[in-house]
């Protein structure tokens, strides 16, 4: 691609400027692990709330979305369910609050917190600890494919060339045929995005991200208008199945591309959601479950612990669906209608066509001279935010939660914050490692989201609703979990299944995946004592779940001051409906916007309208009317 004169400097201006505020916001985050990883918990929930969208708005995601509304059309808004999208709606009606209260740094102290110190507790805090790594080492991996392929589309020069002239010897060997030129450009934009927020930790990284994202909207706001400019709702509907503009569905996907551009429909094959009733069913039901259990152990966890009190945590998680959907989803729907319009010879042309690569060659041959290199730092902004993030959640665990606590309990704070950045780095280095030997942004996400996830679900919601689980059966629901997260998808892929039954979609081995880990959690618990009731009294106390307590709800209520048992499962399961839907309006009407749907739009905005009503009676006015900092 060539890029103008404007473009690079706008490109390079944005490196520098990111890079500049991100050092100097540095200064606040070096003080202790609770400035360096929570800001010190004096962050205002806005800008945590925009900052989280921004770790959201990943470039990996983005074009497997573009992808997704390419070739599913509407349909696609529920494909997201996968992640689930949804558990957003359950942290901001409830789930954050509870997790506030806690007053922890991470989620392996939160198990301290739930569990004590005995040696179950001990095990499931490690079990944690792993499972944490482990995610974020695969989301590391999956942002390392997702930037390689669209810098390699988008950027014109070649760093195999310039690296090979520099050291022959190395692209000789075995490792020069994974020095792609894809894979190397990922490692000079991780490497960048790293020098502020390795060095900064959380603050370095909330600020860089509200620029960024500000940057993103208006980037994703120009990409919408540029496709309703440029193409007609009568082209689309030309160029597209029937019921590709319906977010419907049947037992069957209900989309034939036959004629039209037939290697889309075997990309649905391979995809494996031709039964697309089953597909949502599990995408659902293990989206519920993965939703009660409370934010996996992430930048997203991370920004509901620095918020200031759980009102600001709900409120917090609220603002993330206000100013996420809209921008994101003009400008997937804006790079597929173009993709739509302008690609059709090109992907025809293909014998099986990269759909995940849609975005950069979109963006290479249909976007105006001059307006490339403000897109290119938007998108790459929404590569940064997410990077930044995540590799800014991940050394907590590793210093906060095994060396400090096993190792050197009385070790300084600028030791704390020297070896969080010294882990910072090992895990950086790890997950590229893990992203140059991957083959493709769909499936690292797929098996994060469908295995790795799965067995981390049933552990995770037993900890909040049952009072009878224990630290025991947390650490061998876990155990057995991601053993089974590792094994079954290898299983899957074997000759001996395959040559039976084809590729297996992913979401189909949830099930056994599930099963193995529940027994797994009930093993654990019921073959060893109970937690001591001053730990589970101190939990029930402070965070006041809902759920199966009753001995020690009786407990609590019975103490002077009594502890009233939490009535509102009824309210929140309402809330949690109406957001869900809610949410989806928020999904589904910039995509309409630039389809130019009329009647669409007109339904779809009225009932966001009234839903935003009825959630300001039944979700704004009962929050916790107090919101004054609970810094523990």
């Amino acid at each position: 691609m060539q890029l103008q004169p404007l473009d690079l400097a706008i490109l390079g201006g944005y490196f520098v400027s990111v890079i500049a505020i991100g050092m100097w916001a540095s200064r606040r985050g070096s003080k202790d692990l609770d400035s360096y990883f929570l800001g010190g918990r004096t962050l205002p929930w806005y800008m945590l709330g925009v900052s989280d969208a921004s770790g959201m708005f990943d470039i990996s995601g983005t074009m497997l979305m573009v992808f997704w509304l390419f070739v599913y059309g509407v349909k696609s808004i529920w494909l997201p369910f996968v992640w689930p999208v949804f558990n957003q709606i359950f942290l901001m009606m409830f789930l954050s609050g509870w997790l506030r209260r806690s007053n922890v740094l991470t989620g392996a102290e939160w198990i301290e917190f739930r569990f004590g110190r005995g040696r179950g507790a001990n095990l499931a805090h490690l079990s944690v600890v792993f499972f944490a790594l482990a995610n974020v080492v695969g989301m590391l991996a999956y942002a390392f494919k997702g930037i390689g392929k669209f810098a390699d589309g988008m950027l014109p020069w070649d760093l195999h060339a310039v690296a090979a002239s520099f050291a022959p010897g190395v692209f000789a060997s075995v490792a020069g045929e994974y020095l792609t030129n894809e894979n190397l450009y990922a490692l000079v934009i991780l490497s960048l995005t790293a020098l502020y927020a390795i060095k900064g930790g959380m603050v370095s990284v909330v600020v860089t991200e509200v620029l960024q994202f500000f940057i993103l909207t208006l980037t994703s706001l120009a990409i919408g208008v540029i496709a309703m400019w440029q193409v007609a709702p009568e082209t689309i509907r030309a160029a597209t199945p029937a019921g590709w503009n319906s977010p419907w569905f049947g037992w069957n996907l209900g989309l034939d591309w036959t004629g039209i551009l037939d290697q889309a429909n075997q990309a649905i094959k391979d995809d494996g959601n031709e039964l697309f009733a089953i597909v949502f069913g599990l995408m659902f039901f293990k989206g519920v479950l993965a939703s009660l259990a409370g934010p996996a152990p992430n930048y997203d966890m991370q920004r509901i612990l620095a918020t200031r009190s759980p009102r600001e945590a709900c409120l917090m998680n609220g603002m993330v669906n206000v100013v996420l959907y809209f921008p994101r989803y003009m400008m997937i729907t804006g790079i597929a209608v173009l993709g739509i319009a302008f690609c059709m010879p090109q992907l025809r042309a293909m014998e099986k066509p990269d759909f995940e690569a849609l975005l950069p060659i979109v963006l290479t041959n249909h976007i105006p001279t001059g307006v490339v290199g403000f897109l290119l730092a938007g998108l790459l902004a929404a590569f940064m935010s997410n990077f930044a993030a995540t590799i800014n959640a991940a050394p907590a665990y590793l210093v906060n939660d095994v060396y400090k606590r096993f190792i050197d309990p009385t070790c300084s704070p600028r030791t704390q914050v020297r070896l969080s950045r010294l882990s910072s780095l090992l895990v950086l280095v790890i997950g590229v490692l893990l992203g140059i030997f991957s083959e493709n942004i769909t499936g690292v996400m797929m098996w994060i989201v469908g295995a790795l996830y799965t067995g981390y679900v049933m552990a995770n919601v037993l900890k909040w609703y049952w009072w009878r689980f224990n630290g025991y059966g947390y650490f061998w629901g876990m155990a057995s979990g991601m053993a089974a997260a590792m094994i079954i998808p290898e299983l899957a892929k074997l000759e001996f299944v395959t040559s039976r039954v084809g590729d297996i979609n992913a979401l189909f081995l949830i099930p056994p995946i599930l099963l193995i880990s529940t027994i797994g959690c009930l093993a654990g618990t019921l073959l060893t004592p109970p937690e001591d009731d001053a730990t589970l009294l101190h939990f029930y106390r402070t965070t006041r779940p809902w759920g199966w307590w009753g001995p020690i709800a009786r407990q609590a209520e019975a103490e002077t001051p009594p502890t009233p048992p939490n009535r509102n499962f009824s309210r929140d399961a309402l809330n949690v409906a109406l957001g869900i839907v809610w949410q989806l309006c928020l999904t589904a009407l910039p995509v309409y916007i630039v389809l130019r749907e009329w009647g669409w739009i007109a339904g779809v905005a009225a009932a966001l309208a009234a839903i935003t009503v009825i959630l300001k009676f039944t979700w704004y006015d009962q929050l916790e009317p107090d919101a004054k900092a609970t810094i523990a």
